[in-house]
């Protein structure tokens, strides 16, 4: 990630902020600590992004996402974490049975991110992040085990 990167990032995460009446730019104006209050967050994380000194991490990223009322998905792109092409369904493959696929078998999101074509390097990221928006009474996805989730659930937290 370059600074243009984080800046970029980090510019459109305060017009967001502003956008949603949040006050970040007068000293005592609460803004900064309303939005890590209401995200659940460290202040610190948001004066670290919105002073351009790091990126939030992948939870920090998703609470704001929540707040902010914007999809995880366009906070993951826009802060390059992931690509657009990343996050796509290539040519509908989800809705296609995984080969070799027993009947009846779920595919793990492994299998998952294969379909989709995420590269090995950012798989277990994919899978992380796939995984906070499943229902919390499934157990996490271990590597190579059936996920016992629909495939369309899978699916629909990526899009």
């Amino acid at each position: 990630m370059t600074s243009q990167d984080l800046d970029a990032f980090a510019a459109w995460v305060e017009d967001l902020m502003r956008d949603r009446g949040y006050d970040i730019d007068s000293p005592r104006g609460g803004g900064k600590s309303r939005i890590a209050d209401e995200a659940g967050v460290h202040r610190a994380a948001v004066t670290r992004l919105l002073q351009r000194q790091s990126m939030p991490d992948l939870e920090t990223t998703r609470r704001l996402a929540r707040v902010l009322g914007v999809p995880v998905r366009d906070m993951l792109i826009r802060s390059g974490r992931l690509t657009a092409e990343e996050l796509t369904d290539p040519g509908g493959q989800l809705t296609a049975p995984t080969p070799n696929a027993e009947f009846g078998r779920r595919p793990t999101l492994e299998e998952v991110a294969d379909l989709l074509g995420v590269p090995a390097d950012r798989r277990e990221m994919f899978v992380r992040v796939v995984e906070q928006f499943l229902p919390n009474d499934v157990p996490p996805l271990e590597h190579g085990h059936e996920d016992p989730r629909p495939l369309a659930d899978a699916a629909a937290t990526i899009d």
